[in-house]
């Protein structure tokens, strides 16, 4: 009996070393770079329990599906500086470059759609008005009104000749019936989803999701935004509520070349080939005033995590004023304090949520950031509607819009994509929305939390990534 305790207890030893190594090998190796927290609860946990932790950690574990550049970047050189277009604050050029980022491109045309059916008839315009090739990725796909309706449209884009591709997460799309991919794949419609759980666990990515929406055609004219493909974004309920307060934009010009090419990198990367695109701008349209903008996408298939670099840097270098939008709202605790640091040297920040937004759990996330906030100066509004759209406006300088939520899934695992616009006109444009929803908006209240809610929140937050 004392032989076999012994050997047992050397043969959990040898599974908890070979989990460890497993660990270290693919964080460091691979450049898996992860918050402090979650590194002591994978240790923790396969420390104590490797027989479930190392199987979690291979499918949940990994976040990152490219590594650092084997070239150095220099951002600060004289040659760097006179790459970055005057339209673009030069902190921000330098710092997009050095992450390799495609540079801001002059736009013929940019509109925001803060109407659902506008949006909506602006996507059905798109599709319609295809010609050679159509590209369309979306989170959610639903088998509901708008969802036909698109389904629909791309089906007859398809018969008509265009060459149409829907790629569709693996996750979000869950409740599509198969019924309905096959209709559509019958009627031409080339269809993939992306990165589906039980199909390529082994992979590490049946954590990642393509939160990304996006519509391309022609490489001259893209669609996206914040939007899913479902009626809740766009028409009101059959209950009479309204629709979810979200935004969208359709651009016309060079833009949409970098698009097309992030959509190909994407649908390659849905059968599992990881290995990094670059994206080619087209040729900028002419006509009219000319929209600068700037395709960012953030995620797995990016070494930095562009986003929250962006966003930390931005909190340093804003002069009067940083507005954020999101519907969750989860900051970690770098970007928190930089927001916190902005407020107490003179920064006006204005952030604008849901008072109670669709995921309970993100709301309950939430509470400590923006009590710290509101310490600090901040002024928080919370919107008695559902407020699903992306934005950040820094200064009058800078304005992003897209699918990124400002929390610690989208920041730092999902695929996502914002669209960082540097005109006057569309700057003032999501400056002037955002103002009108603090119009419609209460102010937040800020309240010591008792005890039990205190602990509840912390439980919340430590795994607010996976909210």
């Amino acid at each position: 009996m004392l032989r076999v305790t012994i050997l047992s207890g050397l043969g959990h030893t040898i599974v908890v070393v070979l989990a460890l190594l497993v660990y270290t090998l693919v964080t460091r190796a691979g450049h898996q770079r992860r918050h402090p927290s979650s590194a002591i609860g994978w240790v923790l946990g396969m420390v104590t329990f490797p027989y479930l932790f190392l199987p979690l950690f291979l499918v949940f574990g990994p976040r990152k599906a490219v590594r650092p550049p084997a070239h150095a970047v220099i951002p600060n050189t004289g040659q760097r500086r006179s790459s970055v277009p005057q339209q673009v604050p030069a902190w921000a050029g330098q710092l997009l470059a050095s992450m390799e980022l495609d540079a801001a491109q002059p736009n013929a045309e940019v509109v925001f759609h803060q109407d659902g059916l506008q949006a909506l008839q602006q996507l059905l315009r798109l599709i319609e008005q295809a010609q050679r090739s159509l590209d369309v990725c979306t989170y959610v796909f639903a088998d509901d009104v708008v969802g036909r309706q698109i389904g629909t449209a791309l089906q007859q884009a398809a018969q008509r000749g265009v060459k149409v591709r829907l790629l569709l997460d693996g996750v979000g799309c869950w409740r599509l019936l198969p019924s309905r991919l096959r209709q559509l794949r019958r009627s031409g419609v080339l269809v993939r989803r992306f990165m589906v759980p039980m199909l390529q666990p082994i992979r590490g990515g049946s954590n990642l999701r393509n939160h990304r929406k996006l519509a391309v055609a022609d490489g001259v004219h893209v669609w996206s935004g914040g939007r899913n493909l479902a009626d809740e974004y766009f028409l009101p309920s059959s209950a009479g509520h309204p629709a979810w307060v979200d935004l969208s934009f359709n651009v016309q010009g060079a833009l949409a070349g970098v698009v097309t090419a992030q959509f190909e990198a994407d649908w390659r990367a849905a059968r599992g080939r990881r290995r990094p695109m670059w994206l080619s701008p087209a040729m900028a349209l002419g006509g009219g005033d000319q929209a600068w903008a700037q395709w960012l996408p953030s995620g797995p298939d990016h070494a930095d995590d562009t986003l929250h670099a962006l966003y930390l840097a931005s909190a340093f270098h804003a002069q009067t004023s940083i507005t954020l939008v999101s519907p969750y709202f989860v900051p970690d605790d770098a970007l928190l304090e930089a927001w916190c640091l902005a407020c107490r040297r003179g920064v006006r920040l204005r952030i604008v949520v849901p008072q109670c937004s669709n995921h309970r759990l993100a709301d309950w996330a939430r509470e400590r950031a923006l009590r710290a906030l509101v310490l600090a100066g901040a002024e928080v509004f919370c919107s008695p509607h559902m407020v699903h759209a992306k934005v950040v406006v820094v200064d009058e300088s800078m304005a992003l819009c897209g699918s990124a939520n400002l929390d610690g899934r989208s920041l730092f695992l999902n695929y996502e994509a914002m669209t960082a616009f540097y005109s006057k006109p569309e700057i003032a444009w999501l400056q002037h929305w955002c103002e009108q929803q603090m119009q419609d908006s209460s102010s937040y209240a800020y309240r010591r939390p008792s005890w039990w809610r205190d602990v509840g929140e912390g439980l919340v937050r430590a795994v607010a990534f996976q909210l």
